[in-house]
């Protein structure tokens, strides 16, 4: 089968479209011939290995030392079940599902075997495989995101690093929940923002947030990259803010914050329920939210989606159209 290989970490170039054999699925998995896949800031950050400091040393372990374990990177896919082990009941040959891969990786390829354990699950009839592709990395985390910040009806809420799969699906729940949002991100992703409902946008190349002088109930950093201190003032009071990329410093500061007799700082990684990703593919069915696609790369140039991802120019999410020769 066709696949893309990174032996070793580095730059773009290391990835490499070649054959590899297809795999076999054992008794207590299925085979998923993948439709689509996506490129993902963490598809990134695995292959180059920079990662935060706090977590470098177990990744390094996990992921390998000297080159990655797993040389098929990717994470999220959505294709149809062509196999299912002996042991499978809960999906069957010919369902078309989408999830995530988690540690496992592997979805740069045209075909997966993945456990019936797995954060895997059906799509809703009259939705395309692409539309879904991207619930597992976005949806998951805005949504993780928007529930731990508990945000309410009428509250101000900014979310910085708007643009990408994680903040526009947090831009739309927090929407969902009634709020007042803020999307703060590059000028040109900013128009994508209001047409997911941001009732205000700010391009941080142009005008910092937090010299505004407005103050917002909660703040959703997405990206890593606020000034903490500044960013805690312009809480409210009883105002969240949620570390979703924390580093060292800004997590230090965020425990020394909770001194705050009624600002908190919150980071807390989000898991891979099933039931939130079927809760999301639901809203999506219905159009209550939408899934918004930059553009698509053929699984041949992965090299060039990976570099177009990690320049930050990724609007939503960025598609890989795997082929479909058996």
């Amino acid at each position: 089968m066709k696949a893309v290989v990174c032996e070793r970490y580095g730059p773009p170039e290391v990835l490499k479209f070649t054959d590899v054999p297809k795999p076999e699925p054992k008794a207590d998995e299925i085979l998923v011939k993948i439709r689509a896949a996506t490129v993902t800031l963490g598809d990134c950050e695995v292959r180059a290995f920079k990662v935060a400091g706090w977590v470098w040393l177990p990744l390094r372990i996990a992921l390998g030392i000297t080159r990655p374990r797993q040389p098929i990177l990717g994470t999220e896919m959505a294709g149809d079940v062509v196999a299912v082990g002996a042991d499978v009941r809960n999906f069957s040959v010919g369902d078309r599902v989408f999830g995530s891969t988690s540690f496992a990786m592997g979805t740069y390829a045209q075909f997966k075997a993945v456990s019936k354990a797995a954060p895997i699950t059906k799509i809703p009839d009259g939705v395309d495989y692409v539309t879904v592709a991207g619930i597992p990395t976005g949806g998951l985390n805005g949504l993780h995101f928007v529930r731990k910040c508990e945000v309410k009806p009428g509250e101000t809420v900014l979310v910085n690093g708007a643009g990408g799969s994680i903040g526009s699906f947090a831009v739309q729940l927090a929407k969902q929940r009634g709020a007042e949002v803020t999307a703060v991100d590059r000028g040109d992703k900013l128009e994508m923002l209001k047409e997911l409902g941001a009732d205000h946008v700010i391009d941080y190349q142009a005008e910092d947030f937090t010299a505004s002088g407005r103050r917002y109930d909660v703040i959703i950093d997405v990206v890593g990259k606020i000034r903490f201190d500044a960013t805690f003032r312009t809480l409210n009071e009883g105002g969240r803010l949620f570390l979703g990329n924390p580093y060292v410093p800004h997590m230090i500061k965020g425990l020394m914050a909770r001194r705050h007799p009624t600002k908190k700082v919150l980071f807390a990684l989000a898991g891979e329920p099933i039931d939130d990703l079927d809760y999301l593919k639901n809203l999506i069915a219905s159009g209550t939210i939408t899934m918004p696609i930059d553009r698509h790369f053929p699984l041949s140039e992965i090299v060039a989606a990976h570099r177009y991802v990690e320049a930050g120019h990724k609007k939503g999410i960025v598609v890989i159209d795997i082929p479909q020769e058996d």
